[in-house]
């Protein structure tokens, strides 16, 4: 199948997991991971329809955005660790970094945010699963507290919600209750209503459990084999 043809299955699997679940697929956006892609495949999921795209290193999607110029209202989001000697970078080349899991990086964003005069939407990036090999705070941890008390003083970002990666199951179910979790957070710290801070996006679920990561409250799903097939391993 084409990736035209791709997006428009996708999307349909998005209007079905929302119906199940009493939502408007219109409120949720369908991200295309386009890491390790090169620009002519984005170029083709754009043509579709495609406008969010995801990815993962700062340095790769340096040496493509050039060639990405024709593409004026495409969203480009940083959605992989982000090293604190890259922020700079990362403020200039993305449009939101939704992986922010420290006070140190936030600072950094702020800081680079104000240099060049920029507002970044961000997101937290929570560990659900507590994997050590993962990166994400952890959730009730000091380190999530201290983000949130932060950001209060951090004019050049603004949080917008939650992001997580939970603990890969060939079982789609298998993520469910790290989905729940992760909308549980969403709605304590809501409740709260601290200062610049948003919790409209819980951006959550891949190719193989974004319908269960709908049925549990996603309004971004993050899909790169489902729209552009295997890739090699970055």
């Amino acid at each position: 199948m084409s990736i035209a043809e791709n997006i428009a299955q996708v999307r349909e699997r998005i209007a079905k997991a929302a119906h199940r679940a009493s939502r408007n697929p219109d409120e949720i956006i369908l991200m295309g991971v386009s890491k390790t892609l090169p620009v002519e495949r984005i170029v083709e999921a754009y043509a579709a329809g495609l406008r969010v795209f995801g990815e993962n290193r700062v340095q790769e999607f340096a040496g493509k955005v050039s060639a990405l110029g024709d593409l004026p209202d495409a969203e480009w989001h940083l959605i992989g660790h982000l090293q604190t000697n890259k922020t700079a970078k990362a403020v200039e080349l993305f449009d939101a970094v939704d992986s922010v899991d420290s006070v140190r990086m936030a600072e950094k964003l702020n800081a680079s945010g104000e240099s060049t005069g920029k507002i970044l939407p961000v997101l937290i990036e929570i560990n659900v699963g507590g994997e050590t090999a993962k990166s994400g705070v952890a959730a009730g941890s000091s380190e999530l507290e201290q983000i949130l008390q932060g950001a209060a003083r951090w004019d050049h970002l603004k949080i917008k919600g939650l992001m997580t990666v939970p603990p890969y199951t060939e079982d789609a179910e298998g993520s469910r209750p790290y989905f729940r979790q992760l909308c549980q957070i969403r709605d304590g710290i809501a409740a709260r209503k601290l200062s610049r801070i948003g919790m409209e996006i819980l951006s959550m679920g891949m190719s193989h459990d974004f319908e269960v990561a709908i049925e549990e409250g996603a309004t971004c799903v993050r899909v790169g084999t489902a729209i552009f097939g295997e890739r090699a391993k970055a």
